[in-house]
């Protein structure tokens, strides 16, 4: 017999969160040390190339071109090293002081933080197609699941969409965002098991609620044209 599982949090009640027309640009920080070293990020806290840094450059352009001077807006950031100097690169084009939030942080793979990628892909157990993937483990002591990862995402961006705002900026991780993205349409932790975008390092994504219907788009998914300059 299996044993009773731990009951999900309820769904945030719409009427909490203000509909307004806003614009919401989630960036995923550019490269960072852990890749080019093919050591295992979540958590550890690697920090930005001089290539990311350039990166982070071109991110900061592209949003000080599209974003209105007089906009109302706000940095929030994941704390760690790699996304806190992107949006301090960033923070100087939009005339914002980013907000340090560690609920915005990369999934934590435990153990297997900073280790060779060899190392975890040997022990990592891959989640099942179907039945409970957000409690899944995979493996590495200290790691969390999918779970527990949405729920602190999700409380982020609770938070994060109460603000009186024009443009919400988040910088955070590849994985993470996928969360941010679903807790903005207000897709249920329990259907999250599942969802994943294709945001590559240095991306953003574009989100934005219309002003009139109220209705959450996505506009793009995982753009980097700015980097190509």
């Amino acid at each position: 017999m299996n044993p009773p599982q731990e009951a999900l949090p309820p769904a945030p009640i719409p009427g909490h969160v203000p509909a307004r027309e806003r614009r919401v640009s989630v960036v995923t920080h550019p490269e960072a040390t852990h890749h080019v070293e093919r050591v295992v990020g979540g958590q550890f806290d690697s920090n930005l190339t001089p290539r990311g840094e350039r990166a982070a450059g071109a991110i900061a352009s592209a949003l000080r071109d599209r974003i209105d001077g007089s906009a109302r807006d706000v940095i929030a950031t994941s704390d760690l090293r790699r996304t806190r100097r992107t949006a301090e690169i960033i923070g100087p084009a939009l005339g914002a002081e980013p907000v340090l939030d560690p609920r915005l942080r990369e999934k934590s793979y435990g153990e297997a933080g900073g280790r060779p990628q060899s190392w975890l892909d040997a022990r990592f157990v891959p989640p099942p197609a179907v039945g409970d993937r957000l409690r899944h483990h995979d493996g590495p002591a200290g790691s969390e699941t999918r779970l527990d990862v949405a729920r602190r995402v999700y409380e982020a961006m609770t938070d994060l969409l109460m603000l009186d705002v024009d443009e919400l900026v988040v910088v955070t991780h590849g994985y993470a965002a996928g969360l941010v993205v679903a807790a903005w349409i207000g897709m249920p932790i329990e259907a999250a098991g599942h969802v994943a975008f294709p945001v590559p390092s240095g991306s953003i994504t574009t989100l934005r609620e219309d002003g009139f219907y109220h209705s959450r788009a996505i506009v793009t998914v995982g753009d980097t044209s700015h980097l190509d300059a």
